[in-house]
């Protein structure tokens, strides 16, 4: 048994809630273990609080690792030959090698992740057989075959290969933000009823159902005397007014910390396969997904009451286009509003 491990997985959001899953389970598991993890900056409040010390005793703003180690990797890209990325990189691989993490573990799959891993000074590296890019098996010591249908499945074959026995499923714990929860108890204060939180946004336009779609639905809910509120991420507030635009619902464009203490909250969660998706799933809040070229089967909501609605006309692939995909479009705000009515029906039970 390891006694300090180091877990790899830099994004994206969805992703690490999943990762997150998988080591929630380790962590029950070596209750012991010193555990470190590797993430960018952007995506540290799903680990710890916003202020919160990045390393020493796990406590409720950090309850998962005992160290969160952060990388910039866009920057490095970016600016390859830049002083700057020489000493980012410099100093960010000395401060993860300095804890002396006797094993490593890529749950990303990526040659930069694994080259991470290498980095990190560990003597074993752990990783999947099949990685998500075929050379960064090049890097691992531990090739482990994850055949589970669901990415979290797969995730927790690698843990349990780390752990060298089955694992049981453990709740995902995230940070306590105590800025966060209260900003978020202000806005509740303010609205005055339960509220559905909507999530028009998605890493890529094939994922998008359109946002005139979601302020249709809005118009819906609040017939039914619950509160829409919208959220998006940076970049994507247009499509968040686009709904606000058309209906009566309530934008909140939150930090990742308030994004959590919102999601918590909400009676419902309607949205696309994307980060937000996730952690509601994560926090135990009813989905309703609504999937277009992404396999529900392998990446649709876990461990939570949940209707998927897919199209047969949707067919899996990952190539980013920019559209929607017509599958999707072709999903309506009946059947929408259908899937959140049986799901708010099984809630008042």
């Amino acid at each position: 048994m390891p006694e300090s491990l180091l877990v790899i997985r830099l994004g994206a959001m969805g992703d690490i809630i999943h990762t997150m899953a998988a080591v929630a389970a380790l962590r029950a598991a070596l209750p012991d273990a010193r555990i470190g993890w590797v993430i960018e900056e952007r995506w540290v409040e799903l680990l710890c609080a916003k202020g919160a010390e990045r390393m020493g005793p796990r406590n409720p703003a950090r309850p998962l690792v005992d160290a969160v180690h952060v990388v910039n990797t866009k920057l490095w890209r970016k600016l390859p030959l830049a002083a700057i990325t020489r000493h980012q990189v410099s100093a960010a691989i000395g401060k993860i090698r300095e804890p002396g993490y006797e094993l490593a573990v890529d749950f990303q799959g990526a040659l930069k992740s694994a080259l991470l891993a290498r980095l990190a000074g560990a003597r074993k590296i752990v990783g999947m057989k099949r990685p998500r890019e075929a050379p960064a098996s090049m890097f691992y010591h531990q090739r482990v075959l994850t055949p589970g249908s669901h990415v979290i499945d797969q995730y927790s074959m690698l843990a349990e290969a780390v752990a060298q026995r089955s694992l049981a499923l453990t709740p995902v714990v995230f940070p306590e933000d105590h800025g966060a929860q209260s900003a978020i108890a202000q806005k509740r204060r303010q609205w005055g009823r339960d509220f559905v939180l909507l999530s028009p946004g998605a890493g890529w336009g094939g994922k998008r159902w359109p946002a005139q779609r979601y302020a249709e639905v809005a118009q819906q809910l609040e017939r039914l005397g619950l509160l829409p509120v919208v959220n998006a991420a940076p970049g994507e507030e247009e499509l968040a007014r686009t709904v606000e635009a058309a209906s009566q619902a309530q934008s909140c464009f939150c930090s990742l910390g308030e994004l959590i203490a919102l999601t918590r909250c909400a009676r419902l969660f309607i949205g696309g396969d994307s980060g937000p998706l996730h952690l509601a799933a994560a926090l135990g809040v009813p989905v309703v997904a609504i999937f277009g070229p992404t396999d529900p089967k392998r990446n649709g909501p876990y461990g939570t009451k949940s209707i998927v609605l897919r199209s047969p006309r949707s067919h899996t692939s990952l190539s980013h286009t920019s559209a929607p995909d017509p599958g999707l479009v072709a999903i309506s705000c009946e059947e929408v509003i259908d899937a959140a009515e049986r799901l708010l029906g099984e809630i008042r039970v």
